[in-house]
């Protein structure tokens, strides 16, 4: 079975660590000789931004590197999309993954579904019911052209379903390891819908300790005790002088005089430059860091405020306060726990009274996700 995982922004590399892992405890197991490709976009190009989280993790280099680079949302697809196409003439693989919501994401999808190349989308099912935002539009076309929809809640499930792909695995419910080979995964006509669990919590249980023994961020750094961590990086934040003013002035009231870290994504970085904006005095920018360095940060901080989808995740299962700097998030489970709150409804940081509850599976959504792409392999579809 040849498995072609395309990959192209920070969280993806992470998100494809776990499957990677599962795939090579297969083979090890001869439950299935899976050949691996693995395509960077180049979408993000930056070396603190890309190979930092190679290095990191351990993972293979890239077999392809289509080196897009930093273009507009149409031209960047559109390459992706054009340079992926040619990767999938040659390799002819099995199937496609693609991981969450990026122009990669998009892109890598329509090249296979133009081949005829069967689908897995991890992260499926997530709306955040704003088409404004262009990962809102790249998540809903990849859904609705994928063949296997990994859900990392029953809330995705249920999202699909209103959508019109009601043909959910065990009703939506988390599927056991013991009951993977199901058999008639799925067709063309009819993708399957599964709730594997959150692939980013089975990274966090891989990467924690290994953050835990490596990092020196905070040697380093050496933060106060009572400091709080800061990431910027969507469109909606950082394309309008006016957006990203009013995340500015959002940082500095929530922040209430406390020091803030801020590892500045590229984006934001040349936002700040070209509108002529700055951040207050308390806010002490830094370059981008890799994913050790970032958990360690999320673990010693006192709150997080964040854009970042994956970021709201981690700091829920770490327990680290959390608010959204947007007006609606997908990852409502978070906010509705207490965990969470929405940067347009908070005042400060929320103070949650109840543990994080397990609403995204138990840590082993990759060895799922492997094991359906093994039975969709074996049906032939």
């Amino acid at each position: 079975m040849k498995i072609c995982h395309v990959v192209g922004a920070r969280p993806q590399f992470v998100k494809y660590l776990p499957l990677a892992l599962a795939q090579e405890r297969a083979r090890r197991q001869q439950a299935a000789a899976i050949c691996d490709v693995l395509v960077h976009t180049g979408q993000h190009y930056d070396d603190n931004m890309s190979q930092v989280f190679f290095d990191e993790l351990g993972m293979k280099t890239p077999d392809y590197q289509l080196a897009v680079g930093s273009q507009s949302q149409a031209d960047q697809t559109a390459e992706i999309l054009s340079r992926g196409d040619a990767v999938l003439k040659l390799e002819r693989p099995d199937l496609v993954v693609v991981y969450g919501d990026t122009n990669s994401t998009l892109g890598a999808a329509l090249a296979a579904v133009k081949r005829h190349i069967p689908i897995a989308h991890v992260e499926a099912g997530l709306r955040s019911h704003n088409r404004f935002m262009p990962e809102e539009v790249n998540r809903i076309l990849t859904d609705h052209a994928a063949t296997l929809l990994f859900c990392p809640s029953t809330t995705a499930v249920r999202q699909l379903a209103q959508e019109g792909m009601g043909r959910a695995l065990l009703e939506g419910r988390l599927i056991e390891l013991d009951a993977l080979s199901v058999g008639a995964v799925t067709d063309k006509n009819h993708p399957l819908v599964v709730n594997t669990g959150d692939v980013m919590f089975d990274v966090l249980r891989h990467v924690l300790p290994l953050a835990e023994r490596h990092s020196t961020v905070l040697k380093d750094l050496h933060p106060p005790d009572d400091f709080l961590l800061l990431t910027v990086h969507r469109a909606e934040n950082t394309d309008r002088p006016e957006d990203l003013q009013r995340i500015i002035d959002a940082v500095d009231a929530l922040s209430a005089g406390r020091p803030v870290i801020f590892p500045v994504h590229p984006r934001t970085a040349a936002a700040l430059k070209r509108f002529g904006l700055a951040f207050g005095s308390t806010v002490k920018l830094i370059d981008p860091v890799g994913y050790f360095d970032l958990l360690m940060l999320l673990q010693a901080s006192t709150g997080v405020l964040t854009d970042s989808g994956g970021l709201q995740k981690e700091a829920f299962w770490m327990k680290t306060p959390c608010v959204t700097l947007r007006r609606e998030t997908e990852w409502v489970e978070t906010v509705e726990a207490g965990w969470n709150v929405l940067f347009c409804n908070a005042a400060s940081l929320p103070k949650p009274t109840q543990p994080a509850a397990p609403v995204y599976g138990d840590g082993h959504a990759a060895e799922r996700m492997v094991g359906l792409m093994i039975d969709l392999a074996r049906q032939g579809a």
